[in-house]
């Protein structure tokens, strides 16, 4: 007893507060990403996700946990992506640059959201825990959505806007992206892990998070 009781009194509950909210703020922006690929495939023909059951705002219909837990350890994750038939379009080019583009969209939208009632508990909530609790978790998740949905914009396969990139090209040359696409992943890796471009990128997602805080009066 004495053991558990020492145990109990050098955690630091703090930095397990932080710890839950940063792993809530990533399910949340994940899920809602996922989903929003699969209702943009719904819309246009694709009944593909809906069929396996992904169109949820259960995380766990959509988390790949070893992704997950690199988007906690090293800032880089991924989620299971959702299940796309492009040839349920009837633009295989366009309909897949489109679903592509549902996800970043979304969490742009997301974060711009979440940032309104962020505004109204700064402006008008008196300081509690649970204030700054619900504070920290709607401004931590407005930049963590922002930072998803740029990051996803990169050209890069597999990411968002290799996909949205690729309606611009010439049907040969798309069709040599699709096949080599999974390739990309180990680019993608080699960038991160040089922090080549992580300046832009944060510069970027400042720009965007400071925009949005001035449209909601922030």
């Amino acid at each position: 007893m004495h053991y558990l009781t020492n145990l109990w009194n050098t955690l630091d509950f703090g930095t397990l507060r932080d710890a839950a909210v940063q792993l809530l703020a990533v399910l949340f922006c994940l899920t809602v990403h996922e989903t929003c690929h699969g209702l943009a495939a719904l819309a246009l023909g694709d009944p593909t996700a809906k069929r396996q059951h992904r169109l949820s705002l259960n995380p766990l219909r959509h988390i790949d946990w070893f992704g997950l837990l690199m988007m906690l350890v090293a800032g880089f994750g991924w989620a299971r992506p959702v299940p796309v038939n492009p040839n349920y379009f009837k633009k295989p080019q366009q309909g897949m640059a489109l679903t592509a583009l549902a996800g970043p969209a979304s969490n742009l939208l997301l974060a711009l959201l979440l940032l309104i009632p962020a505004r109204l508990i700064y402006t008008y909530a008196h300081y509690s825990v649970f204030n700054q609790t619900a504070l920290d978790f709607l401004t931590s998740t407005a930049a963590l959505s922002i930072g998803l949905g740029l990051f996803n914009l990169i050209p890069i396969p597999p990411l968002d806007g290799s996909k949205v990139l690729a309606v611009l090209l010439p049907e040969r040359a798309y069709r040599w992206l699709m096949r080599y696409e999974r390739f990309g992943i180990f680019a993608l890796w080699l960038l991160v892990a040089l922090g080549v471009g992580g300046r832009y990128m944060s510069l970027a997602i400042r720009w965007v998070y400071t925009l949005f805080c001035r449209i909601v009066g922030f």
